[in-house]
Parts: C-alpha cells; sequence; structure tokens
C-alpha cells in the first residue's frame, strides 16, 4: 500500500479528467483514474508514470452500484485512503425533446446524476471515517439553466448540483469540502476540435478553456483553508457570454 495520499478521478477523459489527474500526481497524489474500458487509460498512465508519478487505473462502469462499491473498497485496501475524489463523468448530448428517447433520457441521467450520487456517498462514507478530505462534482452550464436540445442533460446537471448542495451541507460540518466547479464554455477538446472549428478558432485568443487551467483551481480547491471553503465557483473564458 502507497504511504502517499490518494485521489480518484472518476472519468479521466481526455481532457479535462486526464488535466486533474497530472495535476495531482505533480504534487504527490497516488492517481486513481477510472473508466468503462481499462485500455483507454493506458496513454495516461504512462504519462504519469513517465513523470515520476503514481498512477493505478481501473476499469469501472459508475453507474453500477457494486462495481462502485468494489473500487472504493479495492483502492482503500490495496493503494491508500482516498483523500480527494473527483466525479467528472460526462454526459453531453442534444436531442430536440420530440427526439429525446426513454433510454437517451435514462442513460444521461445514470451517468450524471445516478453516478455521481454513488460515487459520492462511498466517498462520504470513507472520508467521514478520518474526518477530512475533498470532494468534487463537476458542473456545467447546463447545471444552472436548461438549453434547447439539452433537456435530458440539463436534467441530469441539476440533479447533481442538487446532490452537491446537500452533501455539502450535511458534510462540511463534519470536515469534508464539497464543491461543484461550473465549467461555463467550450473546453480545448478534440471533439470541439472537430465538430466545432470556428469556436477552436478562439483558442489563440484564450477563448476556450485549457484543460490544464481547469485543473490548476481543482487543485486550489483542495488546498484551501476551511475557514474559506469555496462551494461553488463557475470558469469560463474571458470573452464568454453569460
Amino acid at each position: 500500500m502507497s504511504s502517499q495520499p490518494v485521489a480518484l478521478i472518476i472519468g479521466a477523459g481526455d481532457a479535462t479528467g486526464s488535466a486533474i489527474a497530472r495535476r495531482f500526481a505533480r504534487e504527490g497524489f497516488a492517481v486513481c483514474i477510472t473508466r468503462r474500458h481499462l485500455d483507454q487509460l493506458q496513454p495516461l498512465v504512462e504519462q504519469i508514470r513517465s513523470t515520476g508519478g503514481i498512477a493505478h487505473p481501473f476499469a469501472c462502469d459508475a453507474r453500477s452500484e457494486e462495481q462502485t462499491l468494489e473500487l472504493f473498497t479495492r483502492i482503500e485496501r490495496d493503494v491508500g485512503p482516498i483523500e480527494v475524489m473527483v466525479f467528472n463523468i460526462g454526459a453531453n448530448v442534444r436531442f430536440s425533446i420530440t427526439e429525446t428517447t426513454e433510454r437517451v433520457y435514462r442513460k444521461v441521467w445514470e451517468m450524471a446524476a445516478l453516478a455521481g450520487f454513488l460515487a459520492g456517498r462511498e466517498a462520504a462514507r470513507v472520508m467521514l471515517q478520518r474526518g477530512r478530505g475533498t470532494i468534487i462534482f463537476t458542473g456545467a452550464t447546463a447545471s444552472l439553466r436548461g438549453g434547447i436540445g439539452f433537456a435530458a442533460f440539463a436534467s441530469a446537471k441539476f440533479a447533481l448540483r442538487a446532490l452537491a448542495q446537500s452533501m455539502a451541507r450535511e458534510l462540511g460540518p463534519q470536515g469534508i469540502h464539497v464543491a461543484h466547479p461550473i465549467i461555463d464554455g467550450a473546453i480545448d477538446t478534440a471533439f470541439i476540435r472537430d465538430n466545432f472549428p470556428e469556436r477552436y478558432a478562439l483558442k489563440a485568443q484564450d477563448g476556450i478553456l485549457d484543460p490544464e487551467h481547469i485543473a490548476e483551481q481543482y487543485w486550489q480547491i483542495h488546498c484551501q483553508a476551511r475557514s474559506a471553503w469555496t462551494h461553488e465557483l463557475d470558469l469560463r473564458p474571458w470573452l464568454e457570454t453569460f
């Protein structure tokens, strides 16, 4: 078992999740990273280990209570005590309301809301034993307002925000910092580059969010003194309207 503190990143995708994992690894955390398919984590594992960091990949369907329970048990038993848990699973799809099927709505809710509940509950259970810890849920523009075509996504992100608020009120007085950053803008990803080239062109003007800069804010949240904890903050490029 590692003597280093553990940061668990649930949903370590190629952009924001990976950047968060690298940021905590640079600070000496043993980083546990999850996606549904283990092979998708290999490039990130190699990046972290090549710079002397510690990375442990796990395949986990975060919508499954059984798999989530097993994940937390394995990490606490085999790696170390979880000091930070970041829930970073995306579920951003766009359909008109008449084209939103029951399957789409249910799947988006399971990914963004149900999975967040399962991860948050298990993080709370292990952190309360020690009276400390940081839990961060990644929010989005849709956490604050519904938009055309985003009925499923906004409904799920609203639910995740409510979960974060409820947990913050319950767990804060017990030493657990719960935060909900709202990512309000396009992020520098391959998806934006390939599908929204006009938006991606704003990168040269710092007009889209840099995952490394998002990750820095997550690190700063964890470092906050408990006399001045942030629960919610919004992150957006300087030229983004809101």
